[in-house]
């Protein structure tokens, strides 16, 4: 880098709904972000199937990239690193010529369901849980392959590691994403490759694991020439499953934190130092999932506000475009102790008539859910059940102390979900940043390129400096619980 110039770096996050370019840099008061691409995303049925067009993202990317060479251009700053995360479990079948066998199938698809007891056969839940430590959810990894027709001659790479392949010519595999397969060790962070004989999985199915902060590769000449950018810009691991970079930039001082990383879906949980694999984790349903730094995200899957964009969406068809703050604004006045459903059900997995399958699912409550409003906060309440439902199960099967809930992502700017999650839980919630995930990717970048403390073999906590930097540029608002009737169950702060 000539001297005086600023380091940039570029962040791809792309999530089931949409994709961003964005750009950060570390400053005095903090990093900065500046979003210079923002595209749609979601899965198309083609083929008789739900599915990714990955040549559409690559496209999108490839813009992003190019705003973001003409940006970094007329400042005189320098790209020094490309980062990408997007959702996990989801992969392309890529053969020798590197040419994709099909079309990436989406987890929503429901081709799977015949593909569970062939894993269960092979190896069963409890061994599958004791090795690792990952939440059975019907789309994991390992059965979306059971539901292959062939896995001969191809490796499989998980979305971010397909792009970061289309960028540079390299694959790879990157650990917190290679943890959401169902074929990962949970205490070692390697493949179980035991399991991989059973299930009929070469151990050369997936490329070599890296962690965040590694070198994936440069940018091929054909791609810095389309993008503008130079031809050694590095392309660089970061927590590629968006949930992992998110929990990074989460701007917590205290150890002693729970999180949800609030979007599509919830992901709500707290942060270890080890796996906790026993039967009764198992039956709760947590999974042990790879974070920045080897750390663990003991997390629960939950509904997220994928059910409220499906209503939005139907009543969008239905007539003019809804008023989003107008709703929230109403559900709010509406009392509390309203319907709960279940936001977890995988009755709502699929897209498609949403308000009337929640209308069901609530359906023996008292009055049902005559009014949009009404569905809007059936759906909010529903997902601050299930988060304080979640964390309490947390604290019970940790041991983990919380005196504090942080809030990434959309989700942190829904007041209403935030409000009603602290009066839940009876604990205090913190929301921002909104772009924690993009957040996370930069600092990861920004630390591998040595503009950061800490990280493994250093001193202090893992991901202190990140969480420094972050803390620097957060702007969060807090939530205090309100009163609440004595019978509404608290998440304890301690054990």
């Amino acid at each position: 880098m000539a001297a005086g110039t600023t380091p940039v770096f570029v962040a791809v996050d792309i999530g089931a709904s949409s994709g961003r370019v964005i750009l950060g840099r570390l400053t005095d008061a903090g990093p900065e972000l500046d979003t210079v691409h923002r595209f749609p995303n979601g899965a198309q049925f083609l083929g008789g199937a739900l599915r990714w067009d990955v040549d559409a993202l690559v496209a999108e990317v490839l813009v992003g990239l190019r705003r973001a060479g003409e940006a970094t251009a007329r400042t005189g700053a320098t790209v020094m690193s490309i980062g990408i995360d997007t959702w996990a479990v989801d992969y392309g079948l890529v053969d020798d010529a590197g040419m994709l066998r099909h079309l990436p199938f989406s987890y929503r698809d429901g081709r799977t369901a015949a593909s569970i007891d062939v894993v269960h056969d092979a190896v069963p839940p409890g061994q599958l849980y004791a090795r690792t430590g990952l939440q059975f959810l019907p789309f994991n990894t390992v059965y979306q392959l059971a539901a292959e027709r062939s896995l001969q001659g191809v490796q499989a790479l998980l979305i971010p590691d397909l792009l970061a392949y289309r960028l540079t010519g390299e694959r790879r595999t990157e650990a917190t994403n290679a943890s959401t397969t169902g074929l990962l060790d949970a205490a070692t962070g390697t493949w179980a490759e035991d399991f991989f004989a059973p299930l009929a999985l070469s151990p050369e199915l997936f490329p070599p694991l890296v962690e965040p902060g590694t070198l994936i590769g440069r940018l091929l000449p054909a791609i810095a020439s389309e993008t503008g950018l130079p031809a050694d810009t590095a392309v660089v691991a970061v927590g590629s499953h968006d949930t992992a970079s998110a929990v990074a930039a989460v701007p917590a001082d205290t150890p002693h934190f729970a999180y949800i990383s609030s979007g599509t879906w919830s992901l709500v949980g707290v942060e270890l130092d080890a796996p906790i694999l026993t039967a009764e984790s198992r039956t709760a349903n947590f999974t042990n999932e790879r974070g920045v730094d080897g750390t663990i995200r003991y997390l629960r899957n939950t509904g997220g506000l994928w059910l409220l964009q499906e209503c939005l969406r139907e009543w969008s068809i239905e007539g003019p475009e809804p008023d989003l703050a107008g709703l929230l604004a109403a559900a709010a006045d509406l009392p509390p102790d309203g319907p709960i459903i279940d936001a977890d059900s995988t009755d709502f997995l699929a897209p498609g008539s949403m308000p009337a399958r929640i209308r069901r699912a609530a359906g023996a409550a008292p009055g049902g859910l005559p009014t949009r409003e009404a569905v809007v906060r059936c759906i909010l309440d529903s997902l601050a059940a299930a988060y304080a439902r979640t964390l309490r199960d947390a604290v019970r099967l940790s041991g983990h102390r919380i005196d504090v809930i942080h809030v990434v992502g959309g989700g942190s700017q829904n007041a209403l979900l935030c409000q009603l999650t602290a009066d839940r839980t009876g604990l205090p919630v913190l929301a921002g940043p909104v772009e924690a995930t993009a957040l996370g990717n930069v600092l990861v970048q920004a630390r591998a390129a040595g503009l950061l403390d800490g990280g493994p073999g250093s001193s202090g906590p893992l991901l202190a400096g990140i969480r420094a930097a972050a803390r620097r540029s957060a702007r969060t608002v807090r939530y205090e619980p309100a009163e609440r009737p004595a019978a509404t169950a608290r998440v304890p702060s301690a054990t």
